[in-house]
């Protein structure tokens, strides 16, 4: 499969976990598309083991038209630091709405909570996000990959596999 045309984000913050950044990152640029490091702030972020991600810009400067998806690597601090910045829920809200894939991973369930996209969808998350995600009216299933329309969750890193195949699928339609 090729994404050569597809456009992608990943959203980064300090305390992001390193392998729900970096594997969606390389495997998507694996996959041909055009990949995009984003954050609240133009600058370098530390993971959850301070492995450094320098982003190319930010979440303000993009155009949600642009883009055809946006993956949110989780690591509890990093998406609890991105769901407090407006620009980051209105971008992913945008794209939600936009039937674009939003893609989030573990803890990084937040990030779609906050923005308002979950109620009546079928999510997962890492399992101590899972009333999170039920309190904000989404029926939360314990797999390795849930796909509702264009919206992808999984799990944690061990779901990495599942949750690149889905966007890679979804991305190829």
């Amino acid at each position: 499969m090729t994404l050569g045309g597809k456009k992608v984000v990943v959203l980064a913050e300090d305390g992001y976990e390193d392998l729900e950044l970096w594997v969606p990152y390389y495997r998507m640029l694996e996959a041909g598309a055009d990949v995009v490091l984003a954050g609240h702030e133009k600058r370098t972020y530390a993971s959850k083991h301070s492995y450094p991600c320098e982003v190319d810009t930010t979440v303000g400067a993009l155009d949600a038209k642009e883009f055809d998806a946006v993956i949110i690597p989780g690591g509890v601090a990093g998406p609890d630091r991105l769901r407090r910045h407006k620009e980051v829920l209105d971008f992913v809200r945008t794209m939600d709405r936009d039937a674009k894939v939003v893609a989030a991973i573990c803890h990084a369930a937040w990030v779609p909570i906050s923005s308002g996209i979950v109620k009546g969808r079928r999510m997962t998350s890492y399992a101590s996000v899972k009333d999170d995600c039920i309190n904000a009216g989404a029926t939360w299933v314990d797999k390795e990959c849930v796909v509702d329309g264009t919206f992808i969750t999984s799990r944690h890193p061990g779901d990495l596999p599942a949750f690149c195949r889905a966007i890679v699928s979804m991305l190829s339609k």
